[in-house]
């Protein structure tokens, strides 16, 4: 084997050995990508159940608000319907 065909040798090895360097270096990389996402995400999460709990407070609170109203509507129609009192005195 010839001496410059050693060499090309060498070099593809070397390229080779530097493409794969490059490659896994990439993939080290990614890792901190996906654990920012996750802790993003974590994040949003929480947030969606916070803000379902609200809402699911807000809905029975109107709820027992529109229950209360029912009530007095029920009051005051029986009180519009109810027989005049002649004033005394």
């Amino acid at each position: 084997m010839s001496l410059i065909q050693q060499h090309k040798k060498t070099a593809q090895m070397v390229g080779v050995a530097l493409v794969a360097a490059v490659g896994l270096g990439g993939c080290a990389t990614y890792k901190d990508d996906f654990a920012r996402i996750d802790t993003r995400l974590d994040t949003l999460d929480s947030r969606v159940q916070g803000a379902a709990q609200s809402a699911e407070s807000a809905n029975q609170s109107a709820t027992q608000a529109n229950q209360r109203l029912d009530q007095m509507e029920r009051r005051v129609q029986q009180l519009e319907t109810a027989p005049r009192r002649t004033p005394r005195g």
